[in-house]
């Protein structure tokens, strides 16, 4: 039944078709060097002869696993003469090309290159890999596929039909469940199918061929026989193709390796592609294990490429390492927080990408972008705190480490250094320095410092958490600006507890509650509740407390934005149970630098009136001694004497501080001292010169304005930052 002209010949159409190049060539015989490469029985072999029989020159087949160097010279002395004496070209046909060694193979390409002969290779293997590379390049590449499962109708139905060749000239009826089988057992081979037809065929009746008028059944159990291969129930296109597949990946996903064996074998003696199957598990390996093992996509990489390599039989044991490597690795989905990324880009506006991370190669001298930027190889552990998402994005989570495998061990990191980023972010919106207003996300300043704070809220934190050693079970309040940097932390020690937050801003509070489970999971959430509290209404505060009070306060700058001090410290003393605990961090001004002493230190060589510099002085007074503005009074000193007074004793206590590099610009003290005094905000540093009993003159505020301009404009300074951090009791009176 092999065809005997293009016309017969099935299947291939993409390189056979009507119009395609090899037809045009063989159909005008002007067949050059090529290679066929594809798997077996899918019609290299039948190219070749349809070839013989189409060309005028002479063609002569040899076959690579029984030739050698003798047979090959012995064919190119007979084409030479050919060629010389006669003028007719040589086509040689050799199958298997691939057996052939490299000399064997360079002993062909002088004979190909002057056009002596002209070469027509098959191949089952990548003629890419395992062909001469000259070769290869002196010839046309064309790769056969395997024939589908319309083509192996069509092939089988011809050699039943075909009076000649075929079976046509006897009563040859085949169940059509027995010629589905043959077709996907084939598996794309029309050799195979062919020959499980003739075994099917000449072996159904007693002799063959069998007496007049008698019919020939092939059943199930024939085809079964005739291809040795028992029929299973799987379609490939049906519903059963799908359920397997969907119990092999569900079996993965499950950890079960029995169950992920058995479906896979199931699949494989069925006929399924195996390919299919790895690409399948390369798709698990990042979607159901993803972090948990990375290793996990490597393994099944590999296999599939030594797959391809071995091919079957041999390559089941790949497949089966791979699969039993998928299904007793941890597991994890974290990476479907891309699709939850890619929801939010489609479902909100586009928002531009924050200008510090921008390219500053076109547009950074003009525009500023890239301004700020922080090098994390720069600090410590090569991470430093700063907003990567856009602005109105910010403190959304897509990514949400699993607890397993070694996903577990990146899950506590990545979720304590998302909090140091919600807690720099919270000092931001605070800063000691003046009180003017101002947009902190565009003062290059205070990028240059969110390294050394990131360093410095974590040591607040492991601090904190050394003093306070919570019991699992213990009940905790966790309040202030900045209560991030203890709150889920507390949820995770305390997860047998009670862990309350308070947030004096709503909208702060509800981003908090949406973090909380994807923070903590499910086990320990449940032991966190977080309260809005707004902070003109401070004293609901005290209405979370329960009968039994908290075993455990902590608070971050509770002190430093109440408004009376000593009664806060006494109310919270109140919320204490027996032998229970505050501790706290507050940022305090120790040592905040003051304008007129830059002023003085700066000026000096230029003789500037040291007598205006000396009012200055006197004039800003109020403001650092905390009569203005209560945050430049709220020192160690001041922290320690209002918790004595609240009536509580002190246990332990400590000052941590970092000394930052302050770029003063001009637009800085544009803000701090506006041209016309009449632009002065309330509590602003220029309204404290310009009240009090040492305040400046309109007269004295405009040179002021004038001096601090030449001198301090564009200058850099030393900027400590403080915390006082403590640990106490409520007394025993």
């Amino acid at each position: 039944m092999r065809p005997r002209t293009l016309n017969e010949f099935v299947g291939q159409d993409h390189i056979l078709g009507p119009g395609r190049l090899l037809r045009r060539a063989v159909s005008a015989d002007r067949v050059s060097s090529l290679i066929l490469s594809g798997p077996p029985g899918t019609g290299k072999t039948t190219i070749a002869e349809i070839i013989a029989g189409a060309t005028r020159g002479r063609f002569v087949a040899l076959n690579a696993v029984l030739s050698g160097i003798k047979e090959l010279r012995l064919e190119i002395e007979q084409a030479s003469e050919a060629k010389n004496l006669y003028g007719r070209r040589t086509i040689l046909f050799v199958d298997e090309v691939h057996r052939w060694n490299k000399a064997q193979q360079d002993a062909l390409l002088p004979w190909v290159e002057s056009g002596t002969v002209i070469l027509v290779g098959a191949t089952t293997e990548n003629p890419y890999f395992e062909v001469n590379s000259a070769l290869v390049s002196r010839s046309r590449v064309f790769t056969l596929k395997k024939l589908s499962n319309d083509d192996l109708y069509a092939i089988a139905n011809a050699a039943l039909k075909d009076t000649k060749r075929g079976y046509g000239a006897y009563q040859v009826d085949i169940d059509p469940k027995a010629l589905d089988h043959l077709v996907q057992v084939a598996d794309g081979d029309a050799r195979t199918l062919l020959g499980a037809i003739e075994l099917a065929v000449e072996t159904t009746p007693e002799s063959f061929p069998p007496p007049e008028n008698e019919r020939i059944h092939i059943t199930m159990d024939v085809a079964e026989d005739s291809i040795q291969r028992k029929a299973l129930l799987y379609d490939k296109e049906g519903d059963y193709h799908f359920d397997s597949i969907s119990a092999f990946i569900k079996s993965l996903r499950g950890s079960d390796p029995d169950a992920a064996l058995y479906w896979m074998a199931r699949m494989i003696a069925a006929g399924e592609d195996p390919r299919f199957l790895l690409r399948r598990m390369l798709i698990a390996a990042s979607e159901d294990i993803g972090l948990a093992d990375p290793q996990a996509l490597v393994v099944v990489s590999a296999a599939a490429a030594a797959y391809d390599r071995v091919g079957m039989p041999e390559g089941q044991f790949h497949l089966a390492q791979a699969a039993l490597y998928l299904a007793t690795a941890p597991k994890s989905n974290s990476t479907m927080g891309y699709f939850d990324a890619r929801a939010t880009v489609e479902k909100e506006a586009e928002a531009e990408v924050p200008r510090h991370l921008r390219d500053p190669n076109r547009d950074g001298k003009h525009l500023g972008h890239g301004e700020g930027y922080l090098y994390p190889h720069a600090y410590r552990d090569h991470w430093v705190a700063q907003a990567y998402l856009p602005g109105r994005l910010s403190g959304r989570v897509f990514y949400q480490p699993a607890d397993t495998g070694r996903e577990a061990e990146i899950r506590r990191e990545v979720h304590r250094r998302r909090e140091l980023q919600l807690s720099a972010a919270a000092e931001e919106e605070d800063e000691i320095l003046s009180t003017s207003p101002r947009n902190s996300r565009r003062d290059e300043w205070l990028r240059r410092a969110e390294g050394q704070r990131s360093q410095l809220h974590a040591e607040i934190r492991d601090t904190v958490f050394d003093w306070a050693s919570p019991a699992r079970h213990a009940r905790v309040l966790v309040l202030g600006r900045g209560m991030e940097l203890f709150l889920f932390e507390a949820a995770r020690r305390c997860a047998e507890g009670l862990v309350i937050g308070l947030c004096d801003d709503s909208a702060r509070a509800d981003a908090l509650i949406a973090l909380k489970d994807k923070h903590l999971g499910d086990d320990p959430a449940e032991a966190l509740r977080i309260e809005p509290l707004h902070a003109d209404s401070r004293e609901r505060l005290f209405s979370y407390s329960e009968d039994a009070g908290y075993e455990l306060i902590m608070m971050r700058d509770g002190g430093l934005h109440a408004a009376d001090r000593l009664a806060f410290f006494t109310n919270l003393r109140g919320l204490l149970s027996p032998g229970g605990r505050l501790i706290g961090a507050e940022r305090v001004a120790d040592e905040v630098p003051r304008l007129s002493a830059l002023l003085d230190s700066l000026s000096t060589a230029d003789q500037v009136d040291t007598g205006l510099i000396e009012r200055l002085q006197a004039a800003e007074s109020p403001l650092y001694s905390g009569d203005h503005h209560a945050a430049y009074g709220w020192t160690s000193e001041a922290v320690h004497r209002v918790l004595t007074a609240a009536g509580f004793s002190i246990q332990a206590t400590t000052t941590l501080s970092r000394d930052e590099r302050r770029h003063i610009s001009s637009s800085d003290i544009a803000k701090w001292m506006p041209e016309n005094p009449a632009d002065a905000t309330d509590r602003s540093y220029a309204a404290a010169l310009l009240s009090g009993a040492q305040a400046l003159t309109e007269d004295e505020y405009r040179r002021t304005a004038v001096l601090m301009q030449k001198h301090l404009g564009n200058t850099e300074h030393n900027w400590p930052l403080h915390y006082c951090l403590f640990r106490v009791e409520p007394t025993s009176s």
